[in-house]
C-alpha cells in the first residue's frame, strides 16, 4: 500500500508540475516584456500604450519596474500616452492611460488597463488616487533634476487626475 501511494502522490506532483510549467509559460508567452533604454529596467506595457520606444520613471527591483511611476512612450521628440500607476515585477498592477484625449482606468486584465466594460466604482477611485500618486512622484523627480517644465507638468496632472476622482 505504501508504494502505491508513494507512486500516486509522484504521479500528481509531476502532472502538477507539468500543469504549473506550462501555465507559467503561456502566461509569460501572452506578455511582451520591453525594456527601458536608459535604465535598462523591464516591464510589460498596457495594449492601449501601443508600441514604441517607452520609458520608466520609478523604482526598479531585480532589473524589472515596481512601485508606483510613469510608463511614457516617446514618438520621436513628443511624449505619447502614458500609464500612471502600480508596477509588480514589471506587471502593471492598476493605474490610468492617459491617452492625451481621454483616460483608460482599472486593474491591468488581458493585456490592458481599463478593459473592463463594467468597472467597479471603487476600482475606478483607486485606479486614479494611484495614478495622482504617480504623477506627484514623477514631478518630485523632475524637480530633484532641474527639469522645471516637466515639474509642473506633472503637478497640473496630479491635480487634472484628481478631479477625476470628484
Amino acid at each position: 500500500m505504501k508504494m502505491r501511494l508513494s507512486w500516486l502522490s509522484a504521479s500528481c506532483l509531476a502532472l502538477f508540475g507539468l500543469l504549473g510549467t506550462d501555465v507559467l509559460a503561456q502566461a509569460t508567452s501572452e506578455q511582451s516584456w520591453l525594456e527601458d533604454p536608459g535604465s535598462h529596467c523591464k516591464f510589460v506595457a498596457p495594449a492601449s500604450l501601443t508600441s514604441g520606444p517607452t520609458f520608466w520613471v520609478g523604482d526598479c527591483a531585480n532589473g524589472k519596474a515596481s512601485g508606483t511611476g510613469m510608463l511614457r512612450r516617446r514618438d520621436g521628440d513628443r511624449v505619447g500616452v502614458a500609464f500612471l500607476g502600480k508596477m509588480a515585477d514589471g506587471i502593471p498592477q492598476i493605474g490610468v492611460v492617459d491617452l492625451g484625449d481621454g483616460y483608460r482606468a482599472g486593474k491591468f486584465e488581458s493585456g490592458d488597463i481599463g478593459g473592463q466594460s463594467d468597472l467597479d466604482p471603487q476600482v475606478r477611485i483607486d485606479s486614479f488616487r494611484v495614478a495622482v500618486e504617480a504623477a506627484r512622484l514623477v514631478s518630485v523627480k523632475y524637480k530633484a533634476e532641474h527639469k522645471d517644465a516637466s515639474t509642473q507638468f506633472y503637478q497640473a496632472l496630479a491635480e487634472t487626475l484628481e478631479a477625476q476622482i470628484e
